[in-house]
C-alpha cells in the first residue's frame, strides 16, 4: 500500500504521478517489451539446439515359411538425435538488428519522458490554479469581513436613526454578495482540487491538501528566444525521439540489404536408433548406430521477383519520411517555445499593470470606506469603488499566477526543473 503525504507539494505531486500515473506505467511496460526484444535479438547470435526421441510399434503380417500362410508381428524401434544450426554470416542483418532494437529500447524510454514531461505541465497548471483559489478565498474573505463591519456600523447608525432604510438594505445586500462570492470561490477552490486528484488518479475519497509555498513570486529576468529554443533543441525528449527514429530507419534499410546478400550456416547432429527385430542387445545397438553430421550450407539468393527490391525503396522511402519527422518536430518545438515566451512576456506586462491597478484601488477603497464612516460620501460610492477594488484584485491575483505559470513552462522547455 501506497503512503501518502499528509500535505502535498507540487515537487511531491510530480514525482506520484511518474511514479504511478497508468499511461507512464503503461509505456514503461512497452519499454520492458523492447528490452526483451533486443535480448532475443542479442541470442540470435547463439546456436540453436534441439533434440527428438521417437518411439515406435509397427505391427505387421509376415509369411511364416515353416507352416506356411500368414503371422502377425510387432516390432520396436526407437531414434534419438540432437541437431544445432548456427549463423555464420547473414550480410549483417543480426548485427543491425540488434542495433534497431536497441534503437527501440531508447525510443521507448523517451517515450516515458514525453509522457512524463506532459503529465508535469498539467500538475503545475492544477495546482496553481488551487493556490489562485485559495489565495482568492482569502481575500474575499477580508472583504467580507469589512462588509459585516460596515454593516454592523450601519446597524448601530440605522436603530440610531442616522441612516435610511433604503442604505441599510444595500449594506445588507452588498454583504450578501460578499458572502456569496466567497462561497463560489470556496467552492471553486473544492472543483480545482478535484481535478488535480483526477490527473493524480487519487480515490475520490481521499483528502487531499496542498502545503502551499511561503511565497509565490514571478520572475522578471528570463532566457532570450533563441537561448531557450537552442536549449530546448538539446533537451527535448521529442527531438531526441525523432533522432533516435531515423536512426532506426537507417538501421531498417541495413536489415532490409541483407536478404540481398548470401546466407552461410553451420550445422550439426548425433543421431542413433534401436530395433527389436535385430539380433544385437539395446546399447550394442545404440553404440553401432551413433552417427555424427556437421556441414555448412550457403543460400544465396538469386531472383526474388522484386521483392528484395520494394523492401530496399520502401525502407529508404521511411528514412526519408523520418528526417521528415524529425524536422517537423524541431519546428513544432521552436513554434511552441516561441509562444511560451510570448505569452510570458504578454502574462509579466499584465502582471506589472494590474499589481499598479490594484495598488491605487486598495487604496482608494480605503479611503472611500473611511469617508463613509465620517459619512462624507454615501453607499453608493462606496459599492462603487468597492466594485472596482474586487474587479482590480481578481485581474491582480489572475495575473500573478498566469505570470507564474508561463514562467515555469518556458523555464521547463528549456530542460530546468519545475519546482516553487
Amino acid at each position: 500500500m501506497r503512503i501518502l503525504p499528509d500535505k502535498w507539494t507540487l515537487e511531491n505531486c510530480i514525482q506520484y504521478a511518474k511514479t504511478n500515473n497508468i499511461s507512464v506505467n503503461s509505456l514503461r511496460l512497452t519499454e520492458h517489451s523492447t528490452e526483451q526484444d533486443l535480448l532475443q535479438a542479442k541470442a540470435s547470435r547463439l546456436p540453436s539446439v534441439s533434440g527428438a526421441v521417437s518411439q515406435n510399434l509397427v505391427n505387421s503380417k509376415n509369411a511364416n515359411p515353416v507352416v506356411g500362410g500368414f503371422q502377425t508381428q510387432a516390432n520396436f524401434s526407437s531414434n534419438y538425435s540432437v541437431n544445432s544450426s548456427m549463423i555464420l554470416y547473414n550480410g549483417g542483418y543480426i548485427t543491425n538488428d540488434i542495433k534497431s532494437k536497441n534503437l527501440s529500447v531508447q525510443s521507448a524510454n523517451l517515450s516515458v519522458n514525453e509522457a512524463e514531461n506532459e503529465i508535469t505541465l498539467s500538475i503545475t497548471q492544477a495546482f496553481l490554479n488551487i493556490l489562485l483559489a485559495k489565495e482568492n478565498i482569502v481575500y474575499l474573505q477580508d472583504l467580507l469581513n469589512t462588509s459585516q463591519s460596515q454593516l454592523k456600523q450601519g446597524q448601530q447608525l440605522f436603530n440610531a436613526g442616522s441612516m435610511s432604510r433604503k442604505d441599510f438594505v444595500q449594506l445588507e445586500a452588498q454583504t450578501a454578495n460578499d458572502q456569496y462570492n466567497l462561497i463560489s470561490a470556496q467552492n471553486n477552490y473544492r472543483l480545482n482540487v478535484v481535478t488535480l486528484k483526477q490527473v493524480l488518479q487519487l480515490p475520490a475519497s481521499y483528502d487531499f491538501n496542498v502545503n502551499e509555498p511561503d511565497s509565490i513570486t514571478v520572475e522578471t529576468a528570463v532566457p532570450s528566444l533563441a537561448e531557450a529554443q537552442n536549449a530546448a533543441q538539446q533537451v527535448r525528449p521529442e527531438v531526441k525521439n525523432g533522432q533516435v527514429g531515423l536512426q532506426i530507419a537507417q538501421v531498417e534499410l541495413d536489415k532490409t540489404r541483407a536478404a540481398t546478400r548470401p546466407t552461410v550456416s553451420l550445422g550439426a547432429g548425433l543421431s542413433t536408433g534401436y530395433s527389436d527385430n535385430q539380433t544385437s542387445k539395446y546399447f550394442s545397438q545404440i553404440d553401432n548406430n551413433f552417427y555424427q553430421t556437421v556441414g555448412v550450407s550457403i543460400g544465396i539468393p538469386i531472383f526474388s521477383r522484386r521483392v528484395n527490391k520494394t523492401n530496399i525503396e520502401k525502407s529508404k522511402i521511411q528514412v526519408d519520411q523520418a528526417k521528415l519527422s524529425l524536422l517537423n518536430t524541431k519546428t513544432v518545438l521552436n513554434q511552441q517555445v516561441e509562444q511560451a515566451y510570448i505569452n510570458l512576456q504578454n502574462a509579466q506586462a499584465q502582471y506589472d499593470a494590474a499589481g499598479v491597478q490594484a495598488k491605487t484601488s486598495e487604496e482608494s477603497y480605503k479611503i472611500t470606506s473611511e469617508q463613509l464612516r465620517l459619512g462624507s460620501i454615501n453607499l453608493v460610492e462606496l459599492q462603487q469603488q468597492k466594485s472596482l477594488y474586487v474587479q482590480a484584485m481578481q485581474a491582480y491575483l489572475q495575473a500573478k499566477y498566469t505570470a507564474v505559470l508561463n514562467y515555469k513552462i518556458y523555464e521547463f522547455y528549456t530542460g530546468n526543473p519545475v519546482t516553487l
